[in-house]
């Protein structure tokens, strides 16, 4: 088990001490930590609906097909609600347990939660929002008459960026559930 050791300064000169603050700390990766795990195994469950039971309805589809698939799916999916919630607690989640484990900047806990905030941020963050909603603009700026004859590049992309998500989500939760069983085990 990691934890932090004595205080860090004398009385009166402003920094934290004391079985408190080492209570404290400890709690607060105890929280940080615990709330990674949750939200990061929620949106790997998503992304593992997503891959593996509506990438098998939307690849076969013809350009039309994938386009009405798209339309139904992009609107809903980026305003919704529980997209925010799950990035906004994938990304703090971890910031709060590195927080807690700030003492221990060279523990394998800090190491491994460092590592799988890493992958939320490349993954679920950064993908998304620099990469995936560029090419969704693309796929909902089909016209009626017809996606244009290079529309296999931008479902191929649309694949493709979904399992990378999801391989970055799932190394993070790897990441968590160690972590977390490291620490919370004596």
């Amino acid at each position: 088990m990691v934890r932090r050791a004595g205080g860090v300064g004398p009385p009166g000169s402003g920094r934290r001490s004391g079985p408190d603050t080492e209570e404290d700390d400890m709690a607060t990766a105890e929280i940080g930590l615990v709330l990674s795990v949750v939200a990061t195994g929620l949106w790997s469950g998503l992304l593992l609906m997503l891959v593996t039971i509506l990438h098998p309805i939307y690849a076969p589809r013809a350009a039309t097909g994938f386009r009405e698939d798209m339309g139904r799916l992009l609107p809903v999916a980026r305003r919704s609600p529980t997209n925010y919630v799950l990035v906004i607690a994938m990304v703090l989640a971890p910031v709060v347990a590195l927080v807690g484990l700030w003492s221990q900047p060279t523990s394998a806990v800090f190491v491994l939660v460092a590592a799988g905030l890493g992958a939320v941020v490349i993954g679920p963050l950064l993908t998304s929002s620099l990469l995936a909603e560029r090419n969704y603009a693309v796929i909902l700026g089909w016209g009626p008459a017809g996606p244009p004859d290079d529309w296999r590049i931008a479902r191929a992309r649309y694949l493709r960026l979904n399992w990378l998500r999801a391989a970055l989500t799932w190394a993070a939760l790897a990441l968590f559930v160690t972590a977390t069983f490291l620490y919370l085990t004596p």
